[in-house]
């Protein structure tokens, strides 16, 4: 799939429902996406399914269910409109879910990326001893 043709908006979409399986098996956790020139370069999902109380490990219960999956999927998609002027950067959406209440909640970071490394050429003086970066 050419991630480069597709608008932002888009590509979170199929970021989610490739995530999907992860999701409906997580009671929380961080999904993460990578964005360089508008385009998703990688993406993935931290999560611990495994809990422990007293030493013991425990069945960490169900994740989310496929209504609330498709309900975070459409916030993360809705959520790009608060985005503004950066094309380079991470998307992090950390969620959690109360199996007991049957409710969910996420919060969205944005993370814009800047490279310097092709500033040099912009930014030369043409006088280097009139420059006042030098000063």
């Amino acid at each position: 799939m050419n991630m480069d043709a597709m608008p932002l908006a888009r590509q979170v979409d199929y970021v989610f429902r490739q995530l999907e399986e992860e999701l409906t098996h997580a009671t929380a956790g961080t999904v993460m996406i990578h964005i360089r020139n508008n385009a998703i370069g990688k993406f993935g999902m931290r999560h611990n399914p495994i809990e422990s109380k007293n030493g013991q490990v425990e069945h960490a219960g169900q994740g989310m269910t496929p209504l609330q999956v498709q309900a975070f999927r459409k916030l993360a998609i809705d959520a790009l409109k608060l985005r503004r002027n950066w094309t380079h950067g991470e998307i992090v959406y950390d969620f959690a879910v109360r199996p007991s209440a049957g409710t969910w909640s996420a919060s969205i970071c944005y993370e814009s990326n800047y490279n310097t490394s092709n500033w040099n050429h912009r930014y030369q003086p043409k006088h280097p001893s009139a420059s006042e970066w030098d000063k």
